[in-house]
């Protein structure tokens, strides 16, 4: 056990690892912290939780299936030519629902729905559950994938998922809190979704898209909305004085 934990490789594959978990579980947090935002305010630091450790179950479940996770990489079905795995039709569904789900709260967001209709108010806490759920077995999926692509050992890979999870359970409240509180970053956390989900219906496709391209572009705007939001902030303090 000792000779274990003092091979650096090890700890290289599990800080690699970690980064590699928290940085793709970034779009897990933002879709749990939106569709949380549809409850009343008492219960959203609930479901966020929740979300999370159906997240960690569900991840430690398949890495503790990885001869079936394998499997899933089969071709089952044949259309046009294009052989699909039950792994590409999971990408498939779960890319087209967060494309949907986030066009829907773009056209809520647009159209003043969430304060004409009661917006938070009207989700139930069974239905957000439910919509976290799906989205974490697709998100757990690439997470897995991942995890078996770059450490040996599984007991590394439990390891670095369980502290990504963990990282992301005290980084959710404040990125929910800073989403709520700048509806412009909330239509870009949005944005970001929609784009997270083509990239996957282009993987169900057989199309990859390097996910560098995709967190250069996040990293890219998201600099753009600070300044701005900066920008704001300097503005509001001379009109103050």
């Amino acid at each position: 056990m000792l000779e274990f934990l003092s091979d650096p490789a090890i700890w290289a594959s599990f800080l690699t690892l970690t980064i590699l978990e928290i940085v793709l579980g970034v779009d897990n947090v933002i879709f749990i912290s939106i569709a949380a935002e549809r409850l009343p305010e008492a219960l959203r630091a609930r479901a966020r939780f929740i979300g999370l450790v159906g997240a960690l179950v569900l991840r430690i479940a398949l890495l503790f299936s990885i001869s079936w996770i394998i499997g899933m990489s089969a071709p089952v079905l044949s259309i046009f030519n294009i052989a699909f795995s039950w792994r590409d039709m999971i990408l498939l569904a779960g890319g087209l629902f967060l494309i949907w789900k986030a066009a829907t709260e773009i056209f809520a967001e647009v159209e003043g729905e969430k304060h004409t209709q009661g917006g938070a108010g009207k989700a139930t806490m069974l239905a957000v559950i439910t919509q976290i759920m799906v989205l974490d077995m697709v998100f757990s999926l690439d997470s897995v994938i991942t995890a078996v692509g770059i450490a040996d050992h599984l007991s590394v890979m439990v390891a670095a998922v369980a502290v990504a999870i963990l990282v992301m359970m005290v980084a959710a409240e404040p990125i929910a809190d800073f989403i709520s509180h700048h509806p412009s970053t909330k239509m870009l956390a949005l944005a970001f979704l929609v784009m997270v989900g083509m990239a996957l219906v282009a993987d169900g496709m057989h199309h990859h898209v390097e996910r560098g391209f995709i967190y250069a572009a996040m990293v890219f705007a998201g600099g753009v909305e600070g300044l701005n939001l900066w920008r704001q902030k300097r503005r509001g303090a001379k009109v103050v004085q």
